[in-house]
């Protein structure tokens, strides 16, 4: 299917969706990445998300932030020197300190998503390394990175929704992305 062929949905209804906790295919421009994520609210993040994630999207599941909030939780970037080509600005990866397993099952991943959307929680209800990426944002918004993390932290969708996302790098089975 060309981009020509693509259908997009109205702004309100994906607002509505994710507020309803679905998760919904945002895409890019074909000029910068040409790539897909499926986005998701990160405080109604469930198991059955991550699930659908890793199966059917098969990429990296990350938790869009605030720069603030990746400051609040103590998330130092990943690296000292981003050399990536669109400079994704990964934080450390996290695990929630209390209450799941090993950390790498749906439901360990959708409690720590969840943990990082609550704005009552602190630095100490996360443990590094661990199995989710959260990124941060970059200040400006999409005015100044036109990447979907910053999409993703546009602003609160609903009353129901903090700022914090969910979204995961789609692959198709040959492990290129769509």
């Amino acid at each position: 299917m060309s981009s020509s062929e693509l259908q997009f949905s109205p702004i309100p209804e994906i607002i509505a969706e994710i507020a309803a906790g679905r998760l919904v295919i945002v895409a890019d421009d074909p000029s910068r990445e040409n790539e897909a994520d499926l986005v998701g609210a990160a405080s109604l993040c469930t198991a059955e998300n991550i699930t659908f994630m890793a199966v059917h999207g098969r990429g990296l599941i990350c938790a869009p932030i605030l720069p603030e909030r990746a400051e609040a939780l103590d998330l130092p970037p990943m690296t000292r020197r981003n050399r990536e080509v669109q400079r994704t600005a990964f934080t450390v990866s996290v695990d929630a300190a209390t209450g799941i397993t090993t950390g790498i099952s749906s439901a360990d991943r959708a409690l720590t998503v969840r943990l990082l959307a609550d704005a009552k929680v602190g630095a100490d209800s996360f443990v590094q390394p661990g199995h989710v990426f959260p990124l941060s944002a970059m200040p400006g918004g999409t005015l100044r990175r036109a990447g979907h993390t910053e999409a993703r932290r546009a602003g609160r969708l609903s009353e129901k929704t903090q700022p914090q996302g969910l979204h995961h790098r789609a692959v198709d089975r040959t492990s290129t992305s769509l």
